[in-house]
């Protein structure tokens, strides 16, 4: 059994409810504290055993590739400085994982940023990640919590997290048969009576590469994109997909609410900033 060692995350989206913000800067490269979104969920790769990472890219977006190449030329500029503390900083960014780019050229959706890395994948199961979802478990990164989840019978795993029933609407809501972890389908945004679980299917997943016969073959789906969950509904006629229960703390830094209260939290586990924002939040309060 070979193991799970690449990963995709696309980066292509327009991130439209930051705008205008978003118009020069990638959501994914808003910080959270004092450190973009997108280095969180990589360090998380690379924490959970993966050796290589495909950024799907968009043309419009290329401070993303400049962030995470290694700039000699400035660490030595610190290190004349004396700043020899943030040049070793920059160059561990460089270092965190092998990452390699595509360029999506056009908003086709998810499922076609997939089907980009076809080539990358090279016929192994392999992991995706979603740029706006951030995820928190310091013991026991959420992408490893998959890994060892695939690594018990080789079916594709998505990534889930128990919501309350009041929200079930903004999820892709996951069916399970009734012999387990198994998923039957998944049913995007229902409404409260027709939610068949609370169970939300979230932004991580293993995909065996059998995913790429049906993203080859797919239909234009929501927003007239190619949509990764259409693609494995089609799969899971013929292939078993597991759910894996997250343990951890989940944020959709994609939101405002979410990246917010995400920004708060990090803060408040950060020795050096705890009671600082504490004191913040009392004053605001």
């Amino acid at each position: 059994m070979k193991k799970v060692r690449k990963a995709i995350i696309p980066v292509a989206g327009m991130g439209t409810r930051f705008l205008p913000e978003t118009k020069v800067i990638p959501k994914e490269m808003l910080p959270i504290v004092d450190k973009p979104t997108l280095q969180y969920i990589i360090e998380e790769a690379a924490n959970s055993g993966i050796e290589e990472v495909l950024l799907v890219n968009s043309p419009n977006k290329k401070c993303i590739e400049e962030y995470f190449t290694r700039n000699v030329e400035l660490e030595n500029k610190l290190i004349e400085k004396g700043k020899e503390k943030e040049a070793k900083m920059l160059k561990d960014i460089s270092e965190i994982v092998k990452i390699s780019y595509i360029t999506q050229e056009k908003p086709l959706g998810s499922g076609n940023a997939i089907l980009l890395a076809k080539e990358f994948v090279n016929n192994e199961a392999f992991a995706v990640l979603y740029g706006d979802d951030l995820m928190y478990n310091n013991e026991y990164p959420i992408l490893k919590q998959l890994i060892d989840k695939y690594n018990e019978n080789n079916s594709s795993i998505i990534g889930c997290l128990e919501v309350d029933e009041k929200i079930v609407d903004r999820y892709g809501i996951v069916k399970l048969r009734d012999d387990g972890n198994k998923i039957e389908s998944i049913i995007e945004k229902p409404k409260t009576e027709d939610a068949p679980s609370n169970l939300a299917g979230l932004g991580r997943y293993i995909l065996n590469p059998e995913i790429f016969d049906y993203l080859e073959n797919l239909s234009l789906g929501c927003n007239s994109e190619y949509q990764l969950t259409d693609a494995m509904l089609n799969m899971m006629k013929d292939y078993d997909y597991e759910a894996c229960k997250i343990d951890g703390t989940y944020y959709d830094t994609g939101s405002k609410e979410g990246y917010l209260k995400a920004n708060i939290a990090y803060a408040l586990k950060r020795e050096d900033l705890k009671d600082k924002v504490e004191r913040v939040l009392n004053e605001i309060k």
